[in-house]
């Protein structure tokens, strides 16, 4: 996190730089004006060295600008965009070392093309003004950006969830429980847990966990499952165990204040995924269920029988393991809710690696497509439950995009969701079908695995006579209507 006088050192550094290059001077010519030498100089460019008064008029007469101009933290309207930009508390708190940008570079840029990165900027901030991207989306969305970039596998977090078990002598024998996860943040850390605080507040029902700092305990709401509480137990153990300071206390985090805090608390959730599910077994278990000729859906639901976790759990770990033990890295993962007249179905989580895949967070107020394996398996769930008393039930398909030559197989598990049982969610992980994932999922050539046609919104399909289409193509029509117009006028 860059602090103020960082800030101040960066901007006087970027107005030397942006006027040395304006009047054509070389480090060598400055230095003769002003009497600073080159080293000194390239240090003031890169914000590491502010000078003295003294130092600041020499430079001023030398650019030909007034010494107030100079250590102002305002400049001309041609730059002010990026003054702006460098003052702001985004830049402030955005890890730029963790993306592999160093700020040297970012000057640099500024400078040499100051017309087109305003006009950018200025593009981007106008953008997020209409559309109210806020910080905390603004951090959410650079979160899933340093996952894609390192295709969220972290060989150190891998590491400490092993040397934890290894350390505390943790034979790792499945599935863990949560009393027994409770028991190791007793007696190691000294913090107990208590299931009854979060439920003497009303207004904390939406709170799943809580630790107290003061009192050296964590609260858990009541009526959780265990493989629920398994997952929150274990991510405040890795919290714990890697020693991580700036954090959230809660689940989920009320406020996102900076990348770190949200950095660190996937840190410890990806932690807790490691240490329930590990990779080495995770990996295998999936190659013995791959190799199967047919869909089993029963696999998969052994798999949280196995490691005592949720369906989010298995697929949000997967996402780990299909990258860096099979190398699939062109994959999704998307969570959908869905309202209790099973009419309208909101995506509330989503990660794209290698790239951006076809069913996205789309929110412009449109309506999903109901073709998707993450609508019908909600659907399908409801008859489920009323014909069967089935609580959960797991699907796939092979979803062919419209208009492009994109084929995904997608899973998808769906339960009734933990916060109002008449309402449904589904989590699932799609894989681009590619001579790679045929020859890891050999039911991939099932002719019962179900294959549909579909696209990620009703306003946007041009799907003819779609028997799942709850909206008209809006989109496409009006796309067709500005294709008439040019048609009649280019006819005149």
């Amino acid at each position: 996190m860059l602090n103020d006088n960082q800030i101040i050192r960066l901007i006087f550094g970027f107005k030397v730089r942006y006027l040395r290059q304006q009047k054509d001077f070389s480090y060598q010519e400055l230095s003769k004006l002003t009497g600073l030498s080159t080293s000194y100089l390239n240090d003031i460019e890169k914000g590491k060295r502010y000078p003295k008064p003294d130092k600041i008029t020499a430079l001023a007469k030398a650019l030909e600008v007034d010494y107030n101009y100079m250590v102002a933290t305002n400049a001309s309207k041609k730059l002010q965009p990026i003054i702006d930009l460098l003052n702001s508390k985004l830049f402030r708190l955005f890890p730029l070392q963790d993306f592999g940008i160093s700020l040297e570079k970012v000057l640099e840029l500024f400078t040499q093309t100051p017309d087109k990165v305003n006009a950018f900027i200025s593009t981007m901030v106008k953008i997020a003004r209409n559309y109210q991207v806020g910080e905390q989306q603004f951090y959410k969305e650079a979160l899933r950006s340093y996952q894609d970039m390192h295709n969220n596998y972290f060989p150190a977090l891998e590491k400490a969830s092993k040397d934890f078990k290894k350390e505390f002598s943790i034979k790792g024998t499945l599935p863990f429980t949560a009393r027994f996860l409770e028991d190791q943040l007793l007696e190691l850390y000294d913090i107990t847990v208590n299931r009854t605080g979060l439920a003497e507040h009303t207004n904390l029902s939406h709170i799943r966990s809580y630790f107290s700092v003061k009192n050296k305990t964590f609260y858990l709401r009541k009526k959780l499952s265990e493989a629920q509480e398994n997952f929150l137990i274990a991510r405040e153990l890795g919290f714990q165990y890697l020693k991580i300071k700036e954090r959230p206390y809660e689940t989920t985090i009320i406020n996102i204040d900076s990348f770190e805090k949200l950095l660190n608390n996937y840190k410890a959730s990806h932690f807790a995924a490691a240490l329930l599910m590990d990779e080495t077994t995770l990996a295998k278990d999936i190659k013995k269920l791959a190799k199967e000729n047919t869909w089993k859906p029963d696999l998969f639901l052994d798999l949280l029988t196995k490691y005592n976790v949720t369906g989010e759990m298995l697929f949000q770990r997967l996402t780990n393991i299909l990258p860096h033990h099979f190398g699939l890295e062109d994959l999704f993962f998307i969570r959908l809710t869905g309202d209790k007249n099973l009419q309208t179905f909101n995506m509330t989580k989503d990660l794209h690696l290698s790239q951006l895949h076809n069913p996205y967070n789309n929110e412009l107020d449109e309506h999903y497509c109901n073709r998707w394996v993450s609508v019908t398996s909600i659907k399908e769930l409801r008859f489920a439950k009323k014909d069967k008393g089935q609580s959960i039930l797991a699907d796939a398909q092979i979803s062919k995009y419209w208009g492009t030559d994109k084929e995904y197989l997608c899973f998808s598990i769906a339960k009734p969701a933990f916060s109002d049982l008449e309402k449904g969610v589904s989590v699932t992980i799609g894989l681009l079908v590619n001579p790679q994932s045929k020859g890891i999922f050999h039911f991939l050539k099932d002719p019962k695995l179900k294959y549909r046609e579909v696209h990620t919104t009703c306003e946007r399909c041009g799907i003819r006579d779609c028997d799942a289409r709850v909206a008209s193509p809006l989109i496409i029509e009006q796309q067709a209507a500005k294709q008439e117009v040019i048609t009649t006028l280019e006819g005149l």
